[in-house]
């Protein structure tokens, strides 16, 4: 059962992004996975609030995840579920919930067709990918056949970015966003530190609206793109309003 915490319908859902992994934490392999997750989830009104990187670890993985799942409507586990000895996210998430792992199988006959197409002997170490909590639902795999599955509100991927991009498509349907999120641009031609007191002045008082400022560089030019985000059309146009008054007052150029 999916858990939704939060209960105003014109929030933005929450999500955090679960990267498990030593590779990822000594250096050896470059995550490609959390810029593309938050896009997506961004683009389906899905807000990424965290993103927290832990190591093959059994404790670490079950108690990240117990916490994280009382915290956000969605977690996105990236890698794990492979056919390798420290590929332990599997047996975690089952752990932390209480359920017994078995060997699915839905998963079992989509790895067999998958491998016998291939030519390939599925041995006892591919077999693993087919182990699965209880319960669990599948997600489909169209790249390698492997699925990953969902527990509560924990959807459960591979760490290879081919496959998960591949994986999360299908996802998207589960995904309860909001996709009416308004957005608005104004180019200041003044750097940050000018702007940054009034500027916060304004974010606290349209709580609703997220404020973002980053800095561009464009030798010789310095300036800041501001960007307004909110599910509001109406505050949306209140606060660039007042963004625009107070750039005036202070004799700053911008563009909208």
């Amino acid at each position: 059962m999916k858990i939704m915490k939060n209960n105003n319908k014109k929030s933005l859902s929450s999500a955090c992004i679960l990267v498990i992994g030593n590779e990822i934490l000594s250096g050896r392999t470059e995550d490609k996975n959390i810029n593309f997750i938050a896009k997506r989830c961004d683009n389906i009104g899905v807000s990424v609030n965290e993103v927290r990187i832990i190591p093959d670890d059994k404790e670490t993985i079950k108690n990240t995840v117990l916490e994280c799942y009382k915290k956000f409507d969605y977690i996105f586990t990236t890698g794990g579920i492979g056919p390798t000895h420290d590929d332990i996210t599997t047996e975690c998430i089952a752990s932390a919930f209480n359920l017994d792992v078995e060997i699915n199988p839905e998963a079992l006959r989509r790895l067999k067709n998958h491998y016998k197409k291939l030519n390939v002997e599925l041995n006892d170490a591919r077999t693993k990918m087919a182990r699965i909590p209880i319960g669990a639902k599948l997600i489909d795999n169209p790249v390698s056949s492997a699925p990953g599955f969902i527990v509560e509100n924990i959807y459960v991927l591979p760490g290879v970015p081919k496959i998960l991009q591949a994986m999360f498509h299908n996802l998207e349907d589960e995904i309860k966003g909001i996709t009416n999120i308004v957005s608005k641009n104004i180019i200041v031609y003044s750097p940050e530190g000018e702007i940054a007191d009034f500027l916060e002045n304004i974010q606290n008082e349209f709580v609703d609206v997220s404020i973002g400022s980053y800095p561009y560089f464009r030798p010789p030019d310095v300036g800041t793109n501001i960007v307004l985000r909110s599910i509001d059309k109406n505050l949306i146009n209140e606060s660039a309003i007042a963004i625009c008054r107070k750039l005036k007052e202070n004799k700053i150029l911008f563009e909208e």
